[in-house]
């Protein structure tokens, strides 16, 4: 089954189509154009130039968070534009496993990490063994001083990938714990990872109808917290 698979989660913007563990297509442009105005051109284009038309798909795949709220939004947007359009399943894949399978073949501990503001880092972290992964952690928010403690005791091999990553990695050669960037071009994440992380869901059943797909956003958005902070001076006038 070909998976066309989004990535809106940061800076970059890509697209892929995927099939049994192998790349068919992709696209990856980090210009600063905003998702909006790049996606579904970078869509089109793709597709046409691979000589593929939408009903070669059997899903849509996308990173459905956590990461910027309003790339999140774009991404899961279209997913599901796309799907109901096209009467196809899909596939809401976490943006942190999808970046860990960069470099599932090197054997260690994957730190995903991605800059989440207000002192906190989305991460979430995965061993790797045989180019097969295992999730140790959830996805979550996590403040510097909780991944520290929980990596100086982790012997093992850390490579660190994401948009978060150099600011991970200098955070923990800080702390004195010994840890690698993931390679230039396997450091950010892509929708390659999306599309691969769609496949091994989609054998465990795990496809969603267009309506299903949600995003994740793990913590509320900053109109939402400025709202409720208004809301609770108001109540105490």
């Amino acid at each position: 089954m070909k998976i066309l698979a989004l990535e809106t989660s940061a800076k970059a913007v890509s697209a892929a189509v995927t099939e049994d563990g192998a790349v068919a297509a992709s696209c990856y442009q980090c210009t600063g154009l905003t998702h909006s105005r790049t996606l579904m051109p970078m869509v089109e284009a793709m597709l046409r130039n691979a000589d593929l038309t939408t009903s070669d798909l059997g899903a849509i795949a996308v990173a459905a968070g956590p990461g910027s709220f309003t790339g999140i939004r774009i991404g899961v947007a279209a997913a599901k534009g796309l799907a109901f359009a096209l009467s196809l399943p899909t596939v809401g894949v976490s943006t942190l496993e999808a970046m860990a399978r960069n470099v599932a073949f090197a054997d260690g501990v994957i730190v995903c990490a991605m800059d989440a503001r207000r002192g906190q880092f989305y991460n979430a972290v995965f061993a790797a063994e045989g180019g097969v992964l295992t999730r140790v952690t959830p996805d979550r928010a996590v403040a510097p001083d909780l991944l520290v403690k929980e990596l100086e005791k982790v012997e093992k091999r850390k490579i660190v990938v994401g948009d978060g990553a150099l600011l991970c990695y200098n955070m923990l050669l800080e702390n004195r714990i010994a840890c690698s960037l993931a390679p230039p071009h396997l450091l950010m994440q892509n929708a390659v990872g999306v599309g691969f992380a769609a496949e091994a869901l989609a054998r465990e059943g795990k496809l969603q109808s267009a309506q299903e797909l949600t995003p994740v956003y793990l913590r509320i958005s900053q109109a939402e917290r400025e709202r409720n902070e208004r809301m609770k001076k108001e109540r105490q006038l």
